[in-house]
């Protein structure tokens, strides 16, 4: 069973309220690494309304989709890690989307790095008033995000503010997924796609690669993480809710004392769709031992270097290795 989580006390003042909810977040992080929480409506909104706005993006044209293409897909684009995905025959995870970066909501430094280049993003007049909503969006995933790890920080007794500076100019990543109902002919050449229960697979099992992810669903079933006993487990769409799931660089951060939980996307059917939220550090954000009893030493490293070698592993990176070299970690 997925735990759920009111998390309202996290945006009050300090008390009892606020150190139970740090003690049963840090708990299921300890624990499953997979929770949904409700009552964030402080800080961020993800109601039916909001997700409509912002999963309006995928009404438009396929002429209007290929503009904001990444570079593998259309190598005329010089967009390389932000942009279009489109739907790819052959592979177990069957989806499309888009992925945008803080540029959405704030000037960035852009630079040769791609963790650093601009979003391709749809012109006002194609979707009047979906980036006005998609920024209101963004900016409340990343107060949450903050308010998420400020809670872990206490959880495992440090100073609730430990990880606010590596997210200050952080990149992180708005995904927006339309999963459509496998048809027979995306399913030629491929293995082990159909799932115990006799459902296709639309999203491979993983294991996410950076901190915590914010995921709000639209209401159809099918995503589901795998429990410490191997067995899948539902995680329900309830309405009100975000799933919260923590990523593989967190539990090596915390030396396993907050567990990354392997996840996936079976189909029922229908179309489906999600938008998850990934709270990341700045590229060059210091990844060091954390003050924490028994923390095995490791060498420090970027977090950009960490990013690309992991997410260049996904179907959508996959071939694109050799378009970011290893920055290592600046002198200070």
């Amino acid at each position: 069973m997925i735990a759920c989580i009111d998390v309202a006390p996290l945006f009050g003042a300090s008390g009892p309220a606020r150190d139970a909810v740090d003690a049963a977040i840090i708990a299921v992080a300890a624990d499953s690494g997979f929770m949904t929480i409700r009552g964030f409506e402080a800080v961020a909104t993800a109601d039916r309304a909001a997700r409509a706005e912002l999963l309006r993006i995928f009404t438009l044209t396929d002429e209007s989709k290929r503009r904001l293409y990444r570079r593998k897909f259309d190598p005329a684009r010089p967009n390389i890690y932000r942009g279009w995905f489109p739907l790819q025959h052959g592979e177990r995870t069957h989806k499309e989307g888009i992925d945008i970066g803080p540029d959405l909501v704030r000037p960035i430094a852009v630079a040769e790095d791609p963790l650093r280049e601009l979003t391709p993003l749809p012109e006002e007049s194609a979707l009047p008033g979906w980036r006005a909503a998609a920024s209101t969006y963004y900016r409340g995933m990343e107060r949450l995000g903050l308010t998420m790890m400020r809670s872990l920080a206490r959880g495992l007794g440090l100073p609730e503010a430990q990880f606010d500076a590596n997210f200050r100019d952080g990149i992180s990543t708005l995904r927006l997924i339309h999963y459509p109902a496998r048809r027979p002919e995306s399913l030629v050449g491929i293995s082990d796609v159909i799932t115990e229960d006799g459902r296709h697979i639309t999203g491979a099992a993983h294991v996410d690669s950076g901190l915590v992810t914010l995921l709000a669903q639209d209401g159809v079933p099918g995503l589901q993480a795998r429990g410490r006993d191997g067995a899948w487990i539902d995680v329900p769409p309830t309405e009100g809710t975000l799933a919260i799931n923590f990523g593989k660089l967190l539990e090596r951060w915390t030396g396993g004392r907050i567990r990354a939980t392997e996840h996936r996307v079976v189909g029922t059917g229908a179309d489906r769709c999600s938008i998850p939220f990934f709270f990341e550090p700045a590229v060059d954000a210091v990844i060091a031992p954390l003050p924490l009893p028994g923390i095995e030493a490791f060498a420090p490293f970027a977090y950009g270097d960490h990013l690309w070698a992991a997410m260049t592993r996904f179907v959508e990176f996959r071939g694109l290795e050799h378009a970011r070299k290893p920055t290592g970690v600046k002198a200070a």
